[in-house]
């Protein structure tokens, strides 16, 4: 059974920036289906999407969300615009990939940023990762001289985070699991004009 045969979920990016276009690597790099969509008509971004690959499919934002895991991979502050494309978020899971840096404390409300995004997203279940890697790191194959590059995940939802995980290790990296939101979610998180303890650790897994 192919890869592309394994994967029963649709995926989808929302953001084809840096970042968007790293993770689009990643799927590309296994085999996997991807739609990719931004606020722009898909046109203007289908020729870097085929130069990652086929399986990257560029498309419309109204037509991504229809898919069962979204990575966000946009401007914190463009998260609310793109929850509003559905009413309910209900069945599906949200990888939270943005970074609060610069936000003011107090416009979180005193929470972390993927709470927040949690909040937007109504019924929908979040998971925090894949945000700690600058795009030229996450963007390259995640083996590295014998292991796999780690990618840190947090979660309220653990079937969310267990789903997320499954995912990360096929797409090569080795997922950690840090936690909820409020607590592990922290450490990959920006505060204010500061980092998360983990942001930008590149770490490799040798087991």
């Amino acid at each position: 059974m192919s890869k592309v045969e394994n994967s029963a979920a649709r995926y989808a990016i929302i953001g084809f920036g840096p970042i968007g276009q790293a993770l689009a690597k990643a799927f590309a790099r296994n085999g996997i289906n991807v739609a990719v969509a931004t606020t722009r008509d898909p046109a203007s971004f289908a020729a870097a999407a085929a130069a990652i690959g086929p399986e990257i499919m560029p498309t419309t934002l109204a037509e991504a969300v229809k898919a069962d895991v979204l990575f966000l991979a946009v401007r914190f502050e463009a998260h609310p615009a793109v929850a509003q494309a559905l009413p309910t978020w209900q069945g599906k899971t949200i990888v939270d990939v943005t970074n609060a840096y610069g936000v003011p404390l107090e416009k979180l409300g005193g929470q972390p940023s993927a709470k927040v995004v949690a909040q937007a997203f109504t019924g929908g279940k979040v998971v925090k990762g894949f945000n700690h890697l600058g795009a030229a790191i996450l963007g390259q194959d995640p083996a590295v001289q014998g292991g796999r590059r780690v990618v840190f995940l947090a979660s309220d939802e653990d079937e969310a985070a267990a789903q997320i995980g499954a995912l990360a290790e096929q797409l090569g990296f080795s997922p950690v699991q840090l936690g909820g939101l409020a607590a592990g979610g922290l450490l990959v998180q920006a505060h204010g004009n500061s980092w998360g303890h983990l942001i930008f650790k590149d770490l490799v897994n040798f087991k």
